[in-house]
């Protein structure tokens, strides 16, 4: 049934969904409901067609809604939720700020249905946050943030527990949802995600290596030697699956490259700073002969950089490597594991 919407009329959250797709438009409307399900797809498809004409009052309320509530969850990540309620109420006076404060952690519990929903949130203020629990639970979280979120978190962590949290990442298999359950309770009080899920496999080694690629190297050896104390055979299994920027010397030069066909020479100058003779030697003889003239050339005058900038620029690099790999360009099978001396 097709019906007019008064300014004043409360409108449902569903409504609310549909009005703001038809005033965003089709082509930013189509790219949400692809991040939809079907289901929901479905039902605010439903009340797209049952709209009549919106009227530019009720617009407005809905685009100024949804504004406060994406200030307001900015708000959330940046300092949770007294620190969000202390800058709507500034923002909006008292009234307004409470009323936003609270439909934000009405609508928290319904939507942070899993530990994934973790990713949103700032490694920094999740490290503050689970300092002090137990490394079971850390890994546990660990093992749905993203690589780069995981090692943020992981890199903040005192040293000493570093390394057991990481071993009990690689550890994790199968995990049933009442246990997920149950750590989602231990951090749910502060970030309401309470973790139903399906039972998955999280963590595992290929997890691990992946958050070791992101640190830098003193990080990740010390905790790759601290796990090889405890179980020699499971810190292996982690280091052969890890590549570092040395690996670089047991690839093709057809591979070889490739990479440098995507790498900036800059990039490439000051990544191959303090690196072996051998590993700069292989990248040049995959180069022309000016190629790698200029490159040396560019090395000499590039005079000292800062070794977190030379590990930052070796970081980009190995990006592209997997990026390769991903696309089938180039294979890294029985190409890591090997150590060297940088």
């Amino acid at each position: 049934m097709i019906r007019n919407l008064a300014a004043q009329e409360r409108i449902p959250g569903v409504q609310k969904a549909a009005i703001l797709l038809v005033l965003l438009g089709e082509e930013i409307s189509a790219e949400l409901l692809r991040q939809l399900d079907l289901k929901e797809v479905q039902t605010i498809a439903k009340e797209v067609a049952q709209l009549g004409p919106i009227s530019e009052e009720v617009a407005q309320r809905v685009l100024q809604e949804c504004y406060d509530m994406r200030l307001a969850r900015d708000y959330l990540v940046k300092g949770g939720l007294d620190y969000a309620e202390k800058l709507l109420i500034k923002a909006y006076g008292p009234d307004r700020g409470r009323q936003l404060v609270e439909q934000l952690a009405r609508t928290l519990g319904a939507e942070l249905t899993s530990l994934e929903s973790l990713r949103r949130f700032d490694p920094q203020q999740l490290a503050r946050l689970l300092h002090k629990e137990h490394p079971q639970t850390i890994a546990l979280v660990l093992s749905h943030l993203s690589a780069s979120q995981a090692a943020a978190l992981l890199a903040s962590l005192p040293p000493e527990l570093r390394a057991d949290v990481a071993l009990r990442m690689a550890k994790l298999d199968q995990i049933s949802p009442e246990v997920v359950q149950k750590i989602g309770a231990v951090i749910g009080q502060k970030m309401r995600a309470l973790g139903e899920v399906s039972r998955e496999t999280y963590g595992g080694v290929q997890a691990v290596a992946e958050i070791l690629n992101q640190l830098d190297v003193n990080t990740s050896k010390d905790i790759l030697e601290k796990i090889e104390e405890v179980n020699a055979g499971l810190a292996e299994e982690i280091r052969n699956l890890m590549f570092v920027f040395e690996d670089l010397l047991l690839l093709s030069q057809e591979a070889i490259r490739e990479i440098l066909a995507r790498v900036d020479r800059r990039l490439l100058t000051i990544a191959l700073k303090g690196t072996s003779d051998k590993l700069k030697e292989h990248i040049m003889s995959c180069m022309s002969q000016r190629g790698a003239e200029m490159l040396r050339e560019d090395m000499e005058a590039l005079g000292p950089v800062k070794i977190r900038e030379v590990e930052a620029a070796q970081q980009q690099i190995i990006a592209v490597v997997r990026q390769l790999e991903a696309e089938g360009v180039i294979s890294l099978r029985g190409s890591v594991g090997e150590q060297y001396v940088v």
